[in-house]
């Protein structure tokens, strides 16, 4: 049994309101004319050798697959968090649900969020927490590393 369903009370199966089918951190993504994601750069972690610490462009990549019977506009909301709860970015939109024929799969959203300057107060854990439709998923995580200074490019001599 998928994600997608939970079981009640009374043993029934009923479909969930929406799942965050794919989501990730990466340099770069594209949607494609037949409906693929082309991803760049997809990254877990980053290094900085300080703190606050600024990356200077990330992308943002979420795949929201909605009810069969979702259609419409509906609001979304990612907060990246640290480990503590601490919210230090937060990216709003909203995406055009239509709806689908029977014997089709479910409607999907595939959103890419360029941005840039991104600030990370301190190193640890942080996690982009994508609310929609009253329901909240984990998204993607990011791991930042204080970077050692012998460890920090120097200039050639």
């Amino acid at each position: 049994m998928g994600p997608y369903f939970k079981r009640i009370a009374t043993r029934e199966l009923i479909s969930m309101s929406c799942a965050l089918r794919f989501s990730a951190v990466c340099d770069d993504a594209r949607t494609s004319p037949d409906g693929k994601l082309d991803l760049h750069g997809v990254y877990h972690d980053l290094s900085a050798p300080g703190f606050p610490a600024k990356q200077d462009h990330l992308v943002l990549v979420l795949v929201i697959e909605w009810g069969r019977k979702d259609h419409g506009r509906f609001q979304f909301k990612a907060d990246l968090e640290d480990s503590e709860g601490n919210i230090s970015l937060t990216v709003e939109g909203e995406s055009e649900v239509r709806a689908v024929p029977e014997g089709h799969p479910p409607p999907r959203s595939q959103l890419v969020m360029p941005m840039d300057s991104v600030v990370f107060p301190k190193p640890g854990q942080y996690v982009f927490q994508v609310k929609v439709k009253g329901e909240t998923f984990q998204g993607p995580g990011i791991y930042l590393r204080d970077l050692p200074e012998e460890q920090v490019a120097q200039p050639e001599q």
